[in-house]
């Protein structure tokens, strides 16, 4: 009977011991900085974040506030109006989950793509609405796995379009 007794406080002593690890996990975000892509206007999020675990599934969630300017651009490679232009405001989101390496550690990046120009439209012969301008504010991404988030600097783009006379002016 001893025996058992042993038998079963070693038990819970191996079992308590290996609840430590997951105790001592940690996650913390060691950077995220944002980009705005030259050509396309969508924010990226690079990040790393440590502490996870090693091979954990983690999601993540991406989320700004965003401005865009749109214009139109006729023949002549010229924005010919200033009413021909249009500035939406909106929220973007982007999510994904990445695994975790075997020291704890995800290194990736998340992009949103800027708001749509809406129900803006160019009259006849000047094109499609193009976005000449984006700023990104309120930049947050979460771990939602472990209920983590970090703040990113807001970032925003020089003008998209810099061979169309007026369209960042």
């Amino acid at each position: 009977m001893r025996k058992i007794g042993i038998i079963a406080v070693l038990s819970l002593m191996a079992l308590a011991l290996a609840a430590v690890p997951a105790l001592a996990q940690n996650p913390n975000f060691i950077k995220a900085s944002g980009s705005v892509s030259a050509t396309t206007g969508a924010l990226t999020v690079s990040f790393k974040e440590a502490g996870l675990g090693d091979n954990q599934l983690i999601d993540y969630k991406l989320t700004a506030d965003a401005t865009a300017t749109y214009v139109c651009v006729n023949r002549g490679g010229a924005n010919p109006s200033a009413s021909n232009k249009t500035t939406v405001s909106g929220p973007v989101t982007a999510t994904g989950t990445f695994a975790s390496d075997k020291n704890g550690n995800v290194t990736a990046s998340l992009t949103a793509s800027p708001p749509g120009p809406g129900s803006f439209s160019c009259p006849p012969g000047q094109g499609t609405p193009q976005l000449a301008q984006v700023s990104y504010t309120n930049i947050v991404l979460t771990d939602l796995t472990n209920n983590v988030s970090t703040m990113v600097a807001d970032t925003s783009s020089e003008c998209l379009l810099p061979k169309v006379r007026g369209a960042c002016d």
